[in-house]
Protein backbone atom coordinates (compact mmCIF):
# COMPACT_ATOMS: atom_id res chain seq x y z
CA UNK A 1 0.00 0.00 0.00
CA UNK A 2 1.35 3.41 -1.01
CA UNK A 3 1.91 5.82 1.87
CA UNK A 4 1.04 9.44 1.21
CA UNK A 5 3.35 12.04 2.68
CA UNK A 6 1.45 14.53 4.84
CA UNK A 7 2.53 18.14 5.14
CA UNK A 8 1.79 20.61 7.93
CA UNK A 9 -1.12 22.83 6.99
CA UNK A 10 -0.15 26.41 6.21
CA UNK A 11 3.59 25.79 5.95
CA UNK A 12 5.58 26.86 2.90
CA UNK A 13 5.93 23.17 2.02
CA UNK A 14 2.15 22.79 2.25
CA UNK A 15 1.57 25.66 -0.19
CA UNK A 16 4.18 24.11 -2.50
CA UNK A 17 2.27 20.81 -2.32
CA UNK A 18 -1.02 22.57 -3.10
CA UNK A 19 0.48 24.46 -6.03
CA UNK A 20 2.09 21.31 -7.40
CA UNK A 21 -1.19 19.37 -7.18
CA UNK A 22 -3.02 22.20 -8.94
CA UNK A 23 -0.43 22.31 -11.73
CA UNK A 24 -0.47 18.53 -12.17
CA UNK A 25 -4.28 18.39 -12.32
CA UNK A 26 -4.49 21.34 -14.71
CA UNK A 27 -1.85 19.81 -16.99
CA UNK A 28 -3.86 16.57 -17.16
CA UNK A 29 -7.06 18.50 -17.94
CA UNK A 30 -5.97 19.30 -21.51
CA UNK A 31 -6.62 23.02 -21.11
CA UNK A 32 -7.17 25.15 -24.20
CA UNK A 33 -4.14 27.18 -25.28
CA UNK A 34 -6.34 30.27 -25.17
CA UNK A 35 -7.02 29.95 -21.42
CA UNK A 36 -5.62 32.74 -19.24
CA UNK A 37 -6.89 32.87 -15.65
CA UNK A 38 -5.47 33.56 -12.20
CA UNK A 39 -6.34 32.49 -8.69
CA UNK A 40 -4.98 34.18 -5.58
CA UNK A 41 -5.64 32.60 -2.20
CA UNK A 42 -4.30 34.17 0.94
CA UNK A 43 -4.76 33.93 4.65
CA UNK A 44 -6.21 37.19 5.86
CA UNK A 45 -4.38 36.64 9.15
CA UNK A 46 -1.42 34.88 7.59
CA UNK A 47 2.19 35.05 8.64
CA UNK A 48 4.61 37.16 6.66
CA UNK A 49 6.73 35.44 4.02
CA UNK A 50 9.86 36.75 2.30
CA UNK A 51 9.38 39.36 -0.42
CA UNK A 52 6.51 41.16 1.28
CA UNK A 53 4.13 38.23 0.79
CA UNK A 54 1.82 36.49 3.25
CA UNK A 55 0.75 32.86 3.58
CA UNK A 56 -1.07 31.90 0.43
CA UNK A 57 -0.40 31.27 -3.22
CA UNK A 58 -0.91 32.63 -6.69
CA UNK A 59 -1.93 30.11 -9.33
CA UNK A 60 -1.87 31.15 -12.98
CA UNK A 61 -2.84 29.55 -16.23
CA UNK A 62 -1.36 31.51 -19.12
CA UNK A 63 -1.80 30.21 -22.63
CA UNK A 64 -3.17 27.00 -21.15
CA UNK A 65 0.02 26.41 -19.10
CA UNK A 66 -0.30 26.29 -15.29
CA UNK A 67 2.21 27.73 -12.81
CA UNK A 68 2.19 28.90 -9.21
CA UNK A 69 4.05 30.97 -6.67
CA UNK A 70 4.01 30.41 -2.92
CA UNK A 71 2.84 33.53 -1.12
CA UNK A 72 0.42 36.29 -2.01
CA UNK A 73 0.52 40.02 -1.69
CA UNK A 74 -1.70 41.47 1.01
CA UNK A 75 -3.73 43.36 -1.60
CA UNK A 76 -3.03 41.10 -4.59
CA UNK A 77 -5.99 39.94 -6.57
CA UNK A 78 -6.69 37.57 -9.42
CA UNK A 79 -9.59 36.64 -11.64
CA UNK A 80 -10.56 34.59 -8.59
CA UNK A 81 -9.49 35.86 -5.18
CA UNK A 82 -9.97 33.86 -2.01
CA UNK A 83 -9.38 35.38 1.41
CA UNK A 84 -9.66 32.99 4.32
CA UNK A 85 -8.58 32.89 7.93
CA UNK A 86 -5.93 30.32 8.79
CA UNK A 87 -8.36 28.61 11.18
CA UNK A 88 -11.09 28.31 8.55
CA UNK A 89 -8.59 26.96 6.03
CA UNK A 90 -7.41 24.37 8.56
CA UNK A 91 -10.98 23.13 9.05
CA UNK A 92 -11.82 23.08 5.33
CA UNK A 93 -8.60 21.27 4.43
CA UNK A 94 -9.33 18.54 6.98
CA UNK A 95 -12.71 17.60 5.48
CA UNK A 96 -13.35 15.74 2.22
CA UNK A 97 -15.63 17.42 -0.30
CA UNK A 98 -18.37 14.78 0.07
CA UNK A 99 -18.50 15.19 3.86
CA UNK A 100 -21.66 17.08 4.89
CA UNK A 101 -19.54 18.86 7.51
CA UNK A 102 -17.44 20.34 4.67
CA UNK A 103 -20.49 21.80 2.97
CA UNK A 104 -21.78 23.17 6.29
CA UNK A 105 -18.39 24.64 7.23
CA UNK A 106 -18.01 26.26 3.82
CA UNK A 107 -21.40 27.93 4.13
CA UNK A 108 -20.78 28.97 7.75
CA UNK A 109 -17.36 30.48 7.00
CA UNK A 110 -18.75 32.44 4.05
CA UNK A 111 -21.70 33.66 6.12
CA UNK A 112 -19.47 34.63 9.08
CA UNK A 113 -16.83 36.30 6.91
CA UNK A 114 -14.00 33.87 7.64
CA UNK A 115 -14.01 33.01 3.91
CA UNK A 116 -14.56 35.41 1.04
CA UNK A 117 -14.48 34.38 -2.61
CA UNK A 118 -14.47 36.99 -5.36
CA UNK A 119 -14.88 35.52 -8.82
CA UNK A 120 -16.07 32.11 -9.90
CA UNK A 121 -13.76 29.16 -9.12
CA UNK A 122 -15.93 27.10 -11.49
CA UNK A 123 -14.24 28.96 -14.36
CA UNK A 124 -11.17 26.80 -13.73
CA UNK A 125 -13.11 23.66 -14.61
CA UNK A 126 -14.11 20.46 -12.82
CA UNK A 127 -10.49 19.38 -12.32
CA UNK A 128 -10.06 22.24 -9.82
CA UNK A 129 -12.69 20.98 -7.35
CA UNK A 130 -11.31 17.45 -7.64
CA UNK A 131 -7.93 18.60 -6.25
CA UNK A 132 -9.48 19.37 -2.84
CA UNK A 133 -9.60 15.75 -1.67
CA UNK A 134 -5.98 15.14 -2.74
CA UNK A 135 -4.99 18.15 -0.61
CA UNK A 136 -6.93 16.78 2.37
CA UNK A 137 -5.15 13.41 2.02
CA UNK A 138 -1.77 15.18 2.20
CA UNK A 139 -2.52 17.62 5.03
CA UNK A 140 -1.64 17.16 8.68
Amino acid sequence: MRQIQRTVHGSVAWFEMVGTLLCEAAAKADLPASLDISLVERYRDGAALPGGLVQGLRFNIVGGVPSFRVGAGADEGGDITVEVTAAASQVLNSLYAADPDFVAALARFQRDGALRIDGDPGRLGPWFAAVHDAIVERTK
